[in-house]
C-alpha cells in the first residue's frame, strides 16, 4: 500500500476516493498485516486451509440450512401425523397457513436485512437460529386453527434472511468459480431434506406415546435446531478477516484472494443510500426478483406433495418413505448438478433453464397420464417436484455473485426474496381444493409460468450482463493501455489529524458492480 501526507490546504481527491470509514471491513487487517500477504501459504498451507473451509465452515453452513428446509416442512409432515384431526383444519386452512408464513417471509426481509448489516454475521445467525427453535417447539401448545397463525407468520419472519445469510457467507469465503460449483452441492441439504424428515415422521407414526405424533416431530426438530443455535453463536464466523478457526495468515490471505478474485468488497457494517438507490433502479435487481417470483410459484409442491402422495392411494405411512425417496432423487439430481457445472463450462442460464425440463415433463404427465396409472403418476409428481429446485439454487447464487457494494448485495437478495415470498403467497391458492384431485389449473400455471417462463427471465440477465461485460473489457485493455492500475485511494486520519492517502487495490473501497469497472459479472 503506498502512503502519502496531505497538507491540510490542498487535499486532491482521484477518483475512486473515499475516507477509511467506508473501506471494507477487511482494510483493518490488510493494513495491520498485509505484508504477510507476500509470504502468502505455501502448498501445504493452502490444503490446510481448504480443509478447514471444506470440512469445517461448509459442513456448518449445510446442517443450518438442512434443518431450514426441515422446519419450514413440520405443517407438511404434521399433516399427515395427525394434525388435521387434533386441530380441526381442512385442506383450504392448511393451505392459508402456508400462505402466512411466506407474508412473515416477506415482511421480515427488511428488518432482517438490516439487522444482518448492523450485527456482526455470527451473533445474527445465532439469534435467528434460537429464535426459529423456539417458535418450532412452541407449536406443541395450539390445539386450533387460530393459535397456528401467529406461529406460522413469525417463523416465517424469522426465517427470512437465514437464506441470503448463507449466500453472502459462501461470497465472503470462496471465489466465484468454487462459489458456483459449491451451490448444487451444498443445497443437497435443501433438497435432500425430506429424507431425513421422512424417516423421522415414518418413525413417529410406530409411536405408542400419548403425545400425539405430529407434536413429537415439532419437538425433535425445534430440539435439534435449538442445539444448533447455541453451536452456531459460537462458531458461526462474522466474515473472513474475523474467522477465529482460521490462523492470521490464513484469513490475510484468504481476504485477499477474495478480493483479487472478484474485485469487490467482502463486508460494510453500514448502509449505503446510494447503493440503495442503486440496486432499486438497476433492471437485473428488478429482473432477478421476477425470476424468482415466476418459479417459486411452483414451490408449493414441496408442502402439497404428502396429500397428493395419499390422493394417489399411498397410506400415510408410506407416504414418508415415497417423501424420502423423493428426497433421494433430489441429492441425485445435485449430485448431477455438481458434476455438470464443474466440467461443462455453460453458462448459468442454460443449466437454469436445463433443469426446468424435467419439471415441464413432469408437470405434462400429472395432467395427462390415466388417474388408473398410480406408479407413473408418482414418478411424475416426483420428477416435477425434485428438479427445478436446482434452478433456483443456480439463479439464488448468480444474484448474490452479480452485484458489488455490500449495501447493494444485500438490497439485491431483498429482490430476490422478495418475489420467492410473494411467490410463496400466491403459490398455495392455485391448489384449490375443488380442483382435486387433477388440480389442472395448478399445473398449467407452473408449466407456463414457472418451467417455461422462469428461464426466459435468466436468458434475459444473460444477455445484459454480457453486454455489459463486452464494454467493461473493452475498456480494462485501455486502461492498461495507459498504464493504469486496478487501484483506488483511502483517505486516513491519525490521532494528531494528520491526513494522508493510501492506494490500495479497488476492491477494498466497496463499491458497487456500476460504480467498479473492473468488476466483470460471472456469466
Amino acid at each position: 500500500m503506498a502512503t502519502k501526507e496531505l497538507h491540510p490546504e490542498i487535499i486532491t481527491k482521484p477518483e475512486p476516493h473515499i475516507a477509511e470509514r467506508d473501506a471494507d471491513v477487511t482494510y483493518t487487517l490488510l493494513k495491520t498485516h498485509g505484508s504477510e500477504v507476500a509470504q502468502g501459504l505455501d502448498v501445504a498451507g493452502q490444503k490446510r486451509l481448504d480443509r478447514k473451509l471444506y470440512f469445517g465452515l461448509v459442513p456448518l453452513l449445510v446442517i443450518i440450512d438442512l434443518m431450514l428446509f426441515i422446519d419450514k416442512a413440520t405443517l407438511s409432515y404434521a399433516s399427515i401425523l395427525g394434525l388435521f384431526e387434533e386441530t380441526g383444519i381442512g385442506n383450504g386452512q392448511y393451505n392459508d397457513l402456508n400462505t402466512l408464513f411466506y407474508a412473515g417471509y416477506i415482511i421480515g426481509q427488511f428488518p432482517g436485512h438490516y439487522l444482518m448489516q448492523r450485527v456482526p454475521l455470527g451473533r445474527f445467525m445465532g439469534g435467528a437460529i434460537f429464535l426459529w427453535s423456539l417458535l418450532v417447539l412452541l407449536h406443541c401448545t395450539a390445539e386450533s386453527y387460530g393459535a397456528l397463525i401467529p406461529l406460522r407468520f413469525f417463523l416465517g419472519a424469522v426465517e427470512a434472511t437465514v437464506v441470503p445469510a448463507i449466500e453472502i457467507t459462501l461470497g465472503m469465503f470462496f471465489v466465484p468459480k468454487v462459489q458456483g460449483i459449491l451451490q448444487p452441492l451444498f443445497w443437497v441439504s435443501c433438497m435432500g431434506a425430506p429424507i431425513p424428515a421422512g424417516f423421522i415422521a415414518y418413525g413417529l407414526l410406530w409411536s405408542q406415546s400419548s403425545v400425539a405424533p405430529w407434536k413429537l416431530f415439532m419437538i425433535t426438530t425445534g430440539g435439534l435446531t435449538f442445539f444448533l443455535a447455541i453451536f452456531s453463536w459460537f462458531y458461526y464466523p462474522n466474515n473472513p478477516a474475523e474467522a477465529k478457526f482460521l490462523t492470521l495468515r490464513e484469513r490475510v490471505y484468504l481476504v485477499t484472494k477474495i478480493h483479487d478474485a472478484t474485485g469487490s468488497s467482502i463486508e460494510y457494517k453500514k448502509v449505503k443510500k446510494s447503493q440503495l438507490r442503486e440496486a432499486v433502479q438497476d433492471p437485473i435487481s428488478w429482473l432477478f426478483g421476477l425470476q424468482a417470483f415466476t418459479l417459486m410459484l411452483s414451490n408449493n409442491i414441496a408442502y402439497q406433495q404428502n396429500l397428493l402422495f395419499v390422493s394417489l392411494g399411498v397410506s400415510n405411512l408410506g407416504s414418508t418413505l415415497v417423501s424420502a425417496a423423493s428426497g433421494g432423487f433430489s441429492v441425485a439430481c445435485c449430485i448431477v448438478a455438481t458434476i455438470l457445472l464443474r466440467y461443462v463450462p455453460w453458462r448459468k442460464a442454460y443449466w437454469g433453464a436445463f433443469w426446468c425440463l424435467p419439471a415441464v415433463a413432469g408437470g405434462i404427465g400429472m395432467a395427462t397420464v390415466d388417474w388408473d396409472k398410480k406408479i407413473g403418476l408418482l414418478a411424475c409428481l416426483i420428477l416435477a417436484g425434485a428438479t427445478f429446485g436446482i434452478t433456483y439454487i443456480i439463479a439464488l447464487g448468480w444474484t448474490t455473485s452479480t452485484a458489488a457494494g455490500y449495501t447493494k448485495k444485500l438490497a439485491r437478495n431483498v429482490f430476490f426474496m422478495a418475489g420467492y415470498g410473494i411467490a410463496n403467497l400466491i403459490s398455495p391458492q392455485i391448489w384449490v381444493p375443488k380442483d382435486a384431485p387433477r388440480y389442472y389449473p395448478a399445473w398449467i400455471v407452473q408449466i407456463v409460468i414457472s418451467w417455461a417462463g422462469t428461464p426466459v427471465i435468466l436468458f434475459i440477465i444473460q444477455w445484459i450482463l454480457a453486454r455489459r461485460n463486452k464494454e467493461r473489457y473493452a475498456w480494462i485493455a485501455e486502461q492498461e493501455a495507459a498504464g493504469k492500475t486496478r487501484t483506488g485511494v483511502i483517505e486516513q486520519t491519525d490521532a494528531d489529524g494528520k491526513r494522508t492517502e493510501v492506494e490500495v487495490d479497488i476492491s477494498l473501497l466497496d463499491l458497487t458492480d456500476l460504480e467498479n469497472k473492473y468488476f466483470i459479472y460471472p456469466l
